[in-house]
């Protein structure tokens, strides 16, 4: 049995326990994986040789460089960078795109976690109408939000603007019970949850108060020209073509506009009439507006989720 070795002495003694991770987990993830056992003594990685040798040590390297940007490495990375290697797609992922987009209230700092939600953050800070489309999970909404909130306390905009279509399995707000924010408040949870992450209850609260953060359903955007705000729309696939179209032309001055919506999950009793489908499809090109997608291997939940969104598309097709 043949092993292969990595000097880490170059390596602060907290770098190599991040890299190992709370009871050896990330080795543990390298080892199933790669088929492989691997271990640490005296600041050099051993590993058994096979045919994933130079994937390991691909995925090493790009390990401590992750530690050396953010400080940090957790399973979920490990998982993520092992599966990247295994597609041959590890070459594009650098850790100089990690760049935290914002912190929690209490001082956390976010990151994006995966190539593609690098991507969705760079779009944010380069365009003026960002689409972000993809399957739940990978991080849509709460990066949204986290971009808001950190442009809204840099004083870069005056208020953030939550919307969403009122469509959710055929029923119509018109029928639940309730004020408009009691009938609306359930459909924008997930925003709600994030936001509550960043700011916590009370200044969420106090925000909404002062109509510093502003909740409505999407029809609501009708007849309004929305300026220095970010607005956010969410569950866009359930917008209809001329609820898209609507939406779009609010934008005043100092806007952003960001578009998350699921594709597959079209609630709309014609999935055709979907506005988000429509304006990806004609808006692609456009300087000032980007269209990220957002696949499986960006779920950032449990990777049990990204394993069934994977078997569920194979029966869609």
């Amino acid at each position: 049995m043949a092993f292969r070795s990595i000097d880490l002495s170059g390596y602060t003694y907290e770098e190599v326990q991040v890299f190992t991770g709370l009871h050896d987990e990330n080795l543990d993830i390298i080892s199933k994986l790669f088929k492989t056992q691997c271990n640490i003594r005296n600041n050099i990685f051993y590993f058994e040789e096979n045919e994933y040798s130079s994937n390991i040590e691909q995925v090493v390297q790009t390990c401590f460089d992750i530690i050396a940007n953010k400080h940090q490495l957790h399973a979920q990375d490990m998982n993520y960078l092992c599966r990247l290697s295994l597609q041959n797609r590890l070459h594009e992922f650098k850790a100089s795109q990690l760049c935290a987009i914002g912190k929690t209230k209490s001082h956390k700092l976010i990151y994006p976690k995966t190539i593609g939600q690098a991507k969705l953050c760079t779009a944010f800070k380069n365009n003026e109408i960002i689409f972000a489309t993809g399957v739940a999970g990978t991080g849509k909404t709460y990066l949204s939000v986290c971009y808001a909130v950190s442009q809204l306390k840099n004083n870069a905009i005056e208020k953030i603007i939550l919307t969403r279509p009122a469509v959710e399995a055929g029923e119509s707000l018109g029928f639940l019970p309730g004020d408009m924010k009691e009938k609306v408040d359930p459909y924008l949870r997930p925003l709600y949850d994030a936001l509550y992450d960043m700011l916590g209850v009370e200044t969420v609260e106090k925000y909404i108060e002062k109509q510093i953060i502003e909740i409505a359903p999407l029809a609501f955007m009708r007849g309004r020209t929305l300026n220095d705000a970010i607005v956010i729309l969410d569950e866009a696939q359930n917008s209809t073509k001329a609820q898209m179209k609507m939406f779009l032309t609010r934008m005043g001055k100092n806007t952003k506009l960001i578009i998350n919506g699921d594709t597959t999950q079209i609630d709309l009793i014609k999935k055709q009439d979907s506005g988000l489908t429509q304006a990806c499809s004609i808006l692609e090109g456009i300087q000032g507006i980007e269209i990220v997608h957002l696949s499986c291997n960006d779920v950032v939940r449990n990777p049990l989720v990204q394993k069934i969104i994977e078997r569920y598309s194979m029966i869609e097709k």
